[in-house]
């Protein structure tokens, strides 16, 4: 059994991940969690994007949630961007990597990475 003390420091470690997934941004970032999105790799792609959020201090401006099954399976692990006033963004087959680069470029930086969208699925 844990102490109080260990209980604490675990709690105030990952803080900063649950209020990132719950927050209350103006972009939000849907990671596909379905059995097949899991199965595809995309718990570490979740992760990507908590982990680049906070190290980026978006925070504030965006939040990282997941959802169960978007539909299109053979492209997962699929990652969605809703912005206010403008059409969402559907990334496809996503690593970790490729996650980086959606937080800096498109997150950070306001540019889409078409490379990685369903649009560009041929």
């Amino acid at each position: 059994m844990k102490s109080l003390a260990e209980l604490k420091a675990i709690k105030d470690r990952m803080k900063d991940k649950v209020v990132l997934r719950e927050g209350t941004g103006n972009v939000r970032v849907v990671v596909g969690m379905a059995t097949c999105g899991i199965a595809a790799g995309a718990r570490p792609v979740l992760n990507a994007f908590v982990e680049a959020v906070n190290k980026e201090g978006l925070t504030d401006k965006v939040t990282v949630t997941q959802t169960g099954c978007v539909g299109l399976c053979q492209l997962e692990p699929l990652v969605e961007i809703y912005e206010a006033g403008k059409e969402k963004v559907t990334y496809i087959k996503m690593t970790a990597e490729k996650a980086q680069t959606v937080v800096e470029k498109h997150l950070k930086g306001g540019n889409i990475v078409t490379e990685f969208t369903v649009a560009e699925a041929k």
